[in-house]
Parts: structure tokens; sequence; C-alpha cells
């Protein structure tokens, strides 16, 4: 009996941590990013992304561009992967890519003031400093250690793309609109969670109703943990309607545009709106409140559809569409078994630990807050109250920092991503320099909260900085001489 006690505890943790996701955070991060990433991929050219953040542009203008542009999306590593593979698809070199990937979970502006206000200034300058060094240094070693497969893969892009010259503004317009749906959808600002209206529905049961949610899928919000309300409830139901659809819709769509496809879109609509609004369940029925929210996913939702009536031809709706779906087939899967785990796993870490492992600025206790990083996992802004519980846990600040910049890196859903993306060996050589620079952060920014000065710790930052560019320096020299040799010898 215990056994299986314990069993459905687990079943339960993950169910419920999917449950909560799938009701929170999928629909206005990641549905407008998957709609990005496939628009991306389908209309814009090559050359439009390799200006700026192509192989052989110069390092000081793709890594820096990457950053910055990571930097502007307040949104989880869950959210940005889909625009990782929509520009790395399209010809952006594997380093600036990853530099883009690493940086704009970790160190995005929202945040960055978030971290600031709730824990300290100092925590938000080094994760910004330090995720801003280690992100571009990660993307260069990635870029030198797989040169060759990055040189490979811009060729294939060439290829595939390389007919297409000329950015159309239409397109240009229509994926900025995107992106202001996507950061209409998440950025946390008075103007748009302020209320603006309200309605009441008279549907009796409706508290009850979500009483019973939460004890189905019981939370404990000191930990994180979200439950799942009335108006989640409705969201997976439409969820689960868009995959329905889209199966005989989006999947077909290079046969026609059926009603199955207009209806998946209506859908995606739906919901857009539907989680925009604020929905408060009371003893005498439904009361929605419109928010500022509702109104700019609205707005953005009517002028995307405008621009595609009047700006898209019917090869350009069909591969718009096509290649969002086949980023939602590549990569919802994954990230649905992604969080399941972690909602299972979470369950047998105990709060303990985290005094025990991380209490102090050392080699293991920094290991511990990536460790706690991958396995932990909590959505953007949630990680920062999240590392606060962990503070007054007994946390050192030092690991603290690590686990800030490992949160958003290497969630146990993003690593099944990306790997499905660029391919196992590249994603663990990732992993793994995400894991040793997230250490060295915590290690520095530690030793600096113990009492090092400040010039100490720039000391240790250059050292390490230089040996990794020493190191690499070498690697990229012997793979020339050793090519030269064995040319030499043929001869």
């Amino acid at each position: 009996m215990e056994i299986t006690a314990f069993l459905l505890k687990l079943l339960y943790g993950g169910l419920g941590n999917l449950a909560a996701y799938l009701a929170a955070h999928v629909l206005l991060c990641l549905l407008p990013a998957f709609f990005i990433a496939g628009g991306m991929a389908a209309l814009i050219p090559k050359e439009a992304i390799t200006r700026f953040l192509g192989r052989r542009t110069p390092k000081y203008i793709s890594y820096p561009m990457a950053a910055a542009a990571g930097s502007l999306l307040a949104v989880c590593s869950c959210t940005i992967v889909p625009l990782f593979a929509g520009i790395h698809k399209k010809g952006a070199g594997l380093g600036p890519a990853i530099t883009f990937l690493f940086f704009a979970p970790a160190a995005n502006i929202l945040a960055l003031a978030y971290t600031g206000v709730a824990i300290g200034a100092d925590l938000a300058f080094a994760r910004l400093f330090l995720s801003l060094a280690f992100g571009i240094g990660i993307g260069m070693i990635m870029a030198l250690i797989f040169r060759r497969s990055d040189a490979q893969h811009d060729e294939e892009t060439d290829a595939t793309f390389g007919g297409k010259r000329a950015m159309r503004r239409s397109m240009t317009l229509f994926l900025l609109l995107m992106a202001a749906l996507l950061i209409a959808g998440t950025l946390k600002v008075n103007l748009l969670t302020a209320s603006y209206g309200q309605i009441d529905l008279p549907l009796a049961g409706m508290d009850r109703f979500q009483d019973w949610l939460f004890r189905l899928v019981p939370y404990d919000a000191a930990k994180g943990e979200e439950g799942v309300t009335a108006q989640g409830a409705v969201l997976i139901v439409l969820l689960a309607l868009i995959g329905i659809s889209a199966w005989r819709g989006l999947e077909k769509v290079y046969e026609g545009f059926n009603a199955w496809l207009w209806g998946t879109l209506g859908l995606v609509v739906l919901t857009l709106l539907v989680a925009a609004v604020r929905i408060n369940p009371h003893t005498a029925g439904l009361q929605i409140e419109f928010t500022g929210r509702f109104l700019a996913v609205a707005l953005m939702l009517l002028a995307v559809a405008l621009v595609v009536r009047l700006r898209f031809t019917p090869d350009d709706l069909r591969d718009w569409l096509w290649e969002s779906w086949r980023f939602i087939k590549q990569i919802f899967p994954l990230l649905i078994v992604g969080v399941f785990a972690v909602g299972v796993i979470r369950q047998l870490i105990q709060p303990q630990w985290i005094e025990t492992l991380a209490g102090q600025n050392t080699l293991l206790g920094n290991l511990a807050g990536v460790v706690f990083g991958v396995f932990m996992y909590f959505p953007t802004l949630v990680e920062v109250p999240i590392a606060n519980m962990f503070l007054s846990l007994g946390m050192h600040r030092g690991p603290l920092l690590a686990y800030l910049i490992a949160d958003p890196e290497l969630s146990l859903q993003s690593i099944l991503i990306v790997s499905a993306i660029i391919g196992r060996l590249k994603t663990w050589v990732y992993v793994g320099w995400v894991a040793l620079f997230s250490t060295l952060a915590g290690l520095i920014y530690g030793a600096w909260v113990d009492g090092a000065s400040l010039g100490l710790i720039a000391v240790y930052i250059v050292l390490v900085l230089g040996i990794l560019a020493g190191a690499l320096w070498l690697v990229g020299r012997s793979k020339p001489l050793a090519h030269a040799h064995r040319a030499a010898e043929s001869d």
C-alpha cells in the first residue's frame, strides 16, 4: 500500500505540474512563438538572418546582436526554443544562435528587473554581466567545436533557401506584429494587467468547480507549484480541440484549405483571447474582467489577420502554417514529457537538502544549484520568488546565482527539445558548458559575497576567460596545421 501511495503521489505530481503548466504558461507564450518560428522559416530570406547572425558575420556584430535580441523577450526557455529553431533553420550560425538561446531566458530585461527588486540589485547585475560574458563565450565555443557541421548547415540552408533574396515589407510587418503579440501576452505592466471592464455570467456552481480542481490538483504556492483554475481547465480543453482539428487541417494544408484548418485557426484565436482575460469564479457565477492584455492581444490578432488577408499569397499562407505545424509536432510532445518528468522528480527533492548541499559557496554547493535548475524548473519570473525561497531555506547567494543562470537553460524539457533541433551530441556539449559556466558564475559571485574584493573578482574572470580563449586559439590553430601536414604527406 505504501509503494502504491508513493507511486500515485509521483503520478499526481507529474500530471499536476503538466496541467498547471499547460493552463498557465503555454498559450500566450508558446503558441505565438511557434507561429513566429514558422514565419521565420517560411517567409524570411536567408540573407536577412545571416546579415546579422550568420556564420560569416563579424563576431563583434553577430554575438552582441544575438544577446540584444534575447534581452527583449521576457519569456521562458520553452518559448525561446522554437525561436532558436527558427533562426537556426534559416541560416543563423550555431554560435550566435546558441548565445540567443542562452541569454534570452537567463537575463532578459524583465527577469533582471524582477531579480533586482525581489532579491537585490547586486544579484541582478551579476546575473546580467556573467550571463552576457558566458553566453557569448559558450556560443563561440560551440561554433569552434562544431565549425565543420556549422559550415555544412550553412551550405544546406543555401540550397534550401538560397532562391529568396529580398525581404518583403509585408513580411517584416507581419513578424513585427507577431512579436508584439508575444510581448503583449507576456509583459507584466500595469497597462496590460489593469482591468477596463467586466461582465458577470450567471453560471451557478463555478465556485464549487474551482474548489474541486484545487482538490484534484493540490499545490503549494510557497514551493512555486501552481494549481489549475477554472480558466485553466477551459484552456486545456481548447488546447485539446486545437490538437484534434490541427491533425485534420494543418497536417493537410498542402492538400488545400479545408474546414478543419479554418476551425483550427479560429480555435487558436479564441484560446488566446480566453487566456488574455481574467476569470473569477464566485458563488453567483463567473466574473470576466477585460484587461489591457485582452485589448492588446485582440488588436494584434486583428492586425495580423489583416496583413495575412491583404498581403499573403496562398503559397505564403501554406508555407507559414506548415512550418509552424512542423515546429509544433517536433517540440510540443517533448515539452509534455519534460514537464511531466519535472513534476515527478520535484516530489522526490526535499527542501532540507538545499541548506545541506548549497549552504556554502563551494564547488559542490554551486553544482547543487545547477542540478536544482535542471530538475526544479520554473517558468520565467516564477524562478525569482522560488530563488527567494531557496535563500530563506539557507542557500548561499553564490549557488543561488548558479541556479538562476542554469534554471532557464538546463530544464529537462529544454534539453529534450534542443536535442531534437541540433542533435544529441551538440546538445550535451552545450549542457556541459552551461553547467560549467553556471558553476563558475556562482563561485565568482559567491566569493565576492564572502568578502573578496572587486579587483580580485575581476582577476578571476580575466583568468578564466584568458585560459578559455587561449585553449580555443590552440584548438582552432591545431586543426589547420594538422590539415596542412596531412596535405603535405599526401604530396
